[in-house]
């Protein structure tokens, strides 16, 4: 029983579950469901081993990290991801960034390259989400940056980009990188250019 509770709890998020979807997901009446979880509460909060805590709030049940893992926890989300992104994904990302939305064929033409792979790895990392499709033959679909984007780059609105009329061109000898996070991987994935 204890696996299914925590499963379903896994499944719920940050919803949670009370106790009557419980009691109907699970067959069982109320008072046993909560005598259940009552026990896998106190299992998994005694379980030095897990990262895991139960939390009842209200009849409703949530599974949590335990408090004592926020400093890990912190430091695993203010990190860079594992892997950067490559040259050609902050190309795509700066053209949908200053032209959204766009579709890929546009993003092609700017480049002059096809930008798939590069798109591909955008939408996966949920940087570039669908803004819709454009009213021409096949209804392309449309790209712009998502929520995620701005946080990703600690921005607070589209507008604190930097405005491309005062940034260096690209003639000028100077390195234009228009988010620098130091995250850009070294080497270009040949999957990204196509």
């Amino acid at each position: 029983m204890n696996a299914q509770i925590e499963a379903i709890l896994y499944a719920a998020g940050e919803d949670g579950v009370d106790i009557n979807a419980f009691s109907q997901i699970l067959g069982i009446a109320p008072t046993a469901v909560r005598q259940q979880l009552d026990l896998f509460m106190k299992n998994l909060n005694a379980d030095d081993t897990r990262g895991l805590t139960c939390r009842e709030s209200d009849d409703r049940y949530f599974l949590l990290t335990k408090a004592e893992l926020a400093p890990v926890l912190k430091r695993y989300f203010e990190g860079p991801p594992s892997t950067g992104l490559s040259q050609a994904a902050l190309e795509v990302l700066a053209i949908i960034a200053y032209q959204q939305p766009v579709t890929r064929i546009e993003v092609d033409q700017v480049r002059g390259v096809q930008s798939s792979g590069a798109l591909q790895t955008l939408v996966t990392r949920q940087l570039v989400q669908e803004a819709g499709r454009m009213d021409a033959p096949g209804r392309p679909i449309m790209y712009a940056t998502s929520p995620q984007f701005l946080d990703y780059f600690g921005l607070h609105k589209l507008s604190d980009l930097p405005d491309l009329d005062e940034l260096p061109a690209a003639g000028d000898g100077a390195q234009l990188d228009l988010f620098d996070r130091g995250n850009v991987a070294t080497e270009e994935s040949s999957e990204e250019d196509n």
